[in-house]
Parts: structure tokens; C-alpha cells; sequence
């Protein structure tokens, strides 16, 4: 019974590991002719780096990236909470946060997958459509058809699965863009103290500071009405840049993306599942949607696994959604929204009770250990696991 996955990403090279090591032939299907290396997610979570560790992908990703053991919180006039992710060191084995590109990932997995005689990853293969009957599914794939017993869309936010399937992705877009720009330039230098990871509360303009290695990752928001290419020019990078610290700055990439808070209506048609940006899309502060789709692509692989392998019923699928659907919901989607409203609020009185709490909890090492659970995504892991 081989299965079939769409999208050669991390929550699709994840959930195809994960079955070729239970001996089930597993087909992988990527519209793009190569790996992509596209900049995009570049945060790993604990309990991320504890899965990952199963396939040897953990270790080759710490030597190739940032290990981050703390997580800052600031504002411009000198505010700072940090918390220290060794206080996780009962509930994890990585208790830090790995900063290294989703691309650097993709490739080890990938190089693994075709260790196995019955894996394969077809590039410049798009799926078109998805037909199926109580037996099996079919993907309409370059013309051609391909079938198999299960199928996993993991192809994105625009997901053709998705659409396909005729799922609704319920939710909303935020009506400014993100900018990312990515430089060399020594924050450190400028700013004692500060972290690897440090976001930055503003009410006119917040920022996110995450080091990848020999570069600065920064995020800053857009106004709904900028251009694109104003937005992207060096000008216009360069002068949001200079309101962080006035200097002239090396710009090595830099994107503009929309940010999205959308959760599929369903996880499960027939013999289809969704995962990761196909199921659910969040804001990225706090680093949690390509961990959570990489959850999702272990949740759905191990329950797959144990049905064909005949160790559970065909009713243990039911499960999934059931477990990673609120996670989405409830989950995700309000801390990522929580970490924006935050960043951004221009209330006082609200500044203030953010500010408060968070100081509060810094210096409480009960109460830090309760929110790292929580941003970290162990919290919303066991919280799954007892659905």
C-alpha cells in the first residue's frame, strides 16, 4: 500500500521519512524542478529538534546553524525581559531554539529519503487534481495519473490538494505586508546585551531581530498602502533599517510577503490529508508554522504507518485532526496574533500590562518555565497527545 504526498517541503520530506523507515513505499511530488532555496522559515522549536533527531537531521542542522538558548523582549527605550530556554532542560532534549534556513533542512531530508528503494521525489511534477473512491486516490499529475491507498497534500498555502478536495481555508490576511531583510551588520555591537533572538515592541514601527549564522535576519511590517517596489528598494530598506541603529547597511536579501491567519475547515477528506501551510497559515513571530506543519507531518506519517502495517484500525486516521486541528486554532493562530497586537499596540495602558507581565514572568523562574512550554510548542504537543 504505497502513499502518496505532494509538496517537497519540510512537512512532506518529514511525513515521507517517517513512512519509508516503516518499510511503506511512499512517492513524493514536488511541482518545483529542484529543492528550493528560497529564505523562509529559519526557526526550529524543541520539541522540532527531538523529532528531527530520529532521522540524524538535528545534528547536521546544529553544525550548518544558531543555536539560540535565550529569547529577548524589548522596546527602544531600554525595556528588556529575556527568558532562558535551559529551564526546558526536564522536558526536552534540545532546550534552545536552532536558527538555521528550512532549505538547509529539506536537503537532508531529502538526501536520506533516497536512501530508501522504495522512496522517490519526482521534481517538476504538479498536481493538478485529486479523485478518489473507498479503495485508493489518484493524483492528476503532468498529464498522467498516479494512485495510491493515502495521499498527504503538504503543498502550501495556495495547497492544489486543498483546493482540489473543495476545503475551505477559513480566516483572514492582514491587510500590511511583511518585510525581511537579511545583513551582516554586528547588532551586538550597538545594542549590549542583546540577544539572538530579540523582538522589539514599537507602537509607530516594532521590529524582530533573529540571528542565522554570519547574517541578521530583520522583520519589520509594511503600510497596506506602500509599493511593493518602494518597499523593496535599498532606500526604502535602507532608511526602516536606520530607525533601528543609523548606519549604512549591507542588504543580502531581502522579501515582502502577506501574512495570512487562515485554518483549512478540515484536515481529512476520504483518503486525503492536509499539512503544514496547506492546513494552516500564521503570522510568523514566534516561529511556530513551520514547526507545527513538521508536527503535523509526524502525526499523520505515524498514524498512516500504523494502519498499513495493520497495528491499528483505520479509525486511528479520525485522530488527526482531531489533534492538530486545534493546535491551529486555538493555539497558533492566538499566540502568533497575540506576539503582533503586542509588538504593535499603541494603548498605554495595555503597553504597560504586556510590559508587566512579561517582566513579571522573566524574573519568576515557575512562571518563565509556563510560558517557554508555551512558545515553545511543548505545551500545545501534549496538549494534542491527550485529544
Amino acid at each position: 500500500m504505497n502513499v502518496l504526498i505532494v509538496g517537497a517541503g519540510p512537512v512532506g520530506l518529514a511525513a515521507a521519512n517517517v513512512l519509508a523507515d516503516a518499510g511503506i513505499p511512499v512517492a513524493v511530488f514536488e511541482a518545483e524542478a529542484r529543492l528550493p532555496d528560497t529564505l523562509r522559515a529559519s526557526t526550529f522549536q524543541p520539541p522540532t529538534l527531538d523529532m528531527l533527531a530520529r532521522f540524524g537531521a538535528t545534528e547536521k542542522l546544529m553544525a550548518m546553524g544558531n543555536v539560540a538558548p535565550r529569547v529577548q523582549y524589548r522596546d527602544r527605550a531600554g525595556w528588556v525581559a529575556e527568558f532562558d530556554f535551559g529551564l526546558l532542560a526536564g522536558e526536552t532534549r534540545h532546550p534552545f531554539r536552532l536558527q538555521c534556513e528550512q532549505f538547509r533542512l529539506n536537503r537532508v531530508l531529502a538526501e536520506r529519503l533516497a536512501s530508501f528503494s522504495h522512496a522517490s521525489i519526482d521534481f517538476s511534477s504538479e498536481v493538478t487534481a485529486v479523485e478518489q473512491d473507498e479503495r485508493s486516490v489518484t493524483i492528476s499529475v503532468n498529464g498522467r495519473k498516479e494512485t495510491g491507498a493515502w495521499l498527504i497534500g503538504a503543498d502550501g498555502g495556495r495547497s492544489a490538494v486543498r483546493k482540489s478536495l473543495g476545503i475551505a481555508f477559513e480566516g483572514f490576511t492582514w491587510p500590511e505586508r511583511f518585510l525581511v531583510a537579511s545583513t551582516p551588520y554586528d547588532f551586538k555591537s550597538v545594542m549590549p546585551g542583546l540577544c539572538d533572538v530579540a523582538y522589539f515592541a514599537d507602537a509607530q514601527e516594532w521590529f524582530f531581530l533573529l540571528r542565522v549564522r554570519d547574517v541578521w535576519r530583520v522583520m519589520l511590517p509594511t503600510r497596506a498602502e506602500e509599493k511593493e517596489e518602494e518597499i523593496l528598494s535599498n532606500e526604502g530598506i535602507q532608511r526602516r533599517l536606520r530607525r533601528i541603529h543609523p548606519a549604512t547597511y549591507e542588504v543580502v536579501h531581502s522579501t515582502l510577503y502577506p501574512v495570512h491567519q487562515r485554518v483549512a475547515s478540515t484536515y481529512r477528506k476520504g483518503r486525503a490529508f492536509l499539512a503544514g501551510d496547506a492546513a494552516h497559515l500564521n503570522n510568523p513571530l514566534g516561529g511556530m508554522g513551520m514547526n507545527g506543519g513538521i508536527h503535523d507531518g509526524f502525526s499523520i506519517a505515524e498514524k498512516i504507518a500504523r494502519v498499513v502495517k495493520g497495528e491499528q484500525p483505520e479509525d486511528l486516521l479520525n485522530s488527526y485532526e482531531k489533534q492538530r486541528r486545534p493546535v491551529a486554532l486555538e493555539y497558533v493562530n492566538h499566540i502568533s496574533t497575540a506576539n503582533k497586537r503586542n509588538l504593535e499596540t499603541r494603548d498605554p495602558a495595555e503597553q504597560r500590562r504586556w510590559r508587566e507581565a512579561m517582566t513579571r514572568a522573566a524574573a519568576d523562574p515557575v512562571l518563565a518555565r509556563e510560558y517557554l512550554l508555551k512558545i515553545s510548542m511543548i505545551a500545545n504537543l501534549r496538549r494534542a497527545e491527550c485529544a
